[in-house]
């Protein structure tokens, strides 16, 4: 991990937080911040967001079913992993656990190599869930972009030029995965539309960029238009 990882731990009991605090920083991978109940815990994640937040059940004023509650109920903190570090090891205990939301449940005492591997585990998860919906959020932003700059053409056809004399091969495939790309559609989407796989998609749009010397599924659709090879 190139940069330590947030964590809150949250435990009543001093020594369980100075002796796990200590072992997830050894090596640098982890940077812990400590809190001795659910309200401090709280002020410290509103301050500054961890990666993950392990934390006991049986605290007083405020359990962890209840904090746990609380978190996910902010949109702020809905994916966020929450570890269940507890004394309470029935298997009625770790059902309620999972049940309010928790990702992960270890009975006191517990071996840190095994919360280590299960930290690591949940936050290269959230990494990996984080920058697949930054991914889709662009992609959604270009099919809108697409949509609107056909709306305009529509509205205003004198945008588009005549068809240049430009002469361009394409493959009745291409032409399909083209016109599918002028809607909006995205690789998954034009998959199930043409009932073909992705990965195929992708190399029809790559070929598709080469031939137009486009880089961008926009820059397609506008070269496309202007050349009369999509309506």
């Amino acid at each position: 991990m190139t940069n330590p990882g947030k964590i809150l731990l949250v435990d009543d009991e001093p020594g369980i937080r100075e002796s796990t605090q200590a072992y997830l920083e050894y090596d640098g991978n982890f940077k812990v911040k400590v809190a001795s109940n659910a309200n401090q815990a709280w002020e410290l994640i509103e301050e500054d967001i961890p990666d993950l937040v392990i934390s006991d059940i049986m605290m007083p004023q405020v359990d962890g079913y209840q904090f746990l509650q609380k978190l996910r109920e902010d949109t702020r903190y809905q994916s966020l992993p929450v570890i269940f570090l507890t004394a309470r090891g029935m298997t009625s205990d770790r059902i309620q656990g999972y049940q309010s939301g928790c990702d992960a449940y270890l009975s006191k005492p517990f071996d840190p190599e095994e919360l280590e591997a299960i930290i690591k585990n949940l936050i290269e998860r959230r990494k990996v869930s984080i920058q697949s919906n930054s991914e889709m959020t662009k992609l959604e932003e270009i099919a809108q972009e697409i949509r609107e700059l056909k709306a305009q053409i529509i509205q205003k056809p004198h945008l588009v030029t005549t068809p240049s004399p430009l002469k361009i091969e394409l493959t009745p495939r291409e032409q399909s995965v083209l016109d599918l790309v002028a809607e909006g559609l995205m690789n998954k989407e034009i998959a199930v539309r043409l009932n073909t796989s992705v990965r195929n998609v992708e190399k029809y749009v790559s070929r598709l960029f080469s031939k137009t010397e486009t880089n961008g599924r926009t820059e397609l659709v506008r070269f496309a238009l202007k050349h009369g090879l999509t309506n």
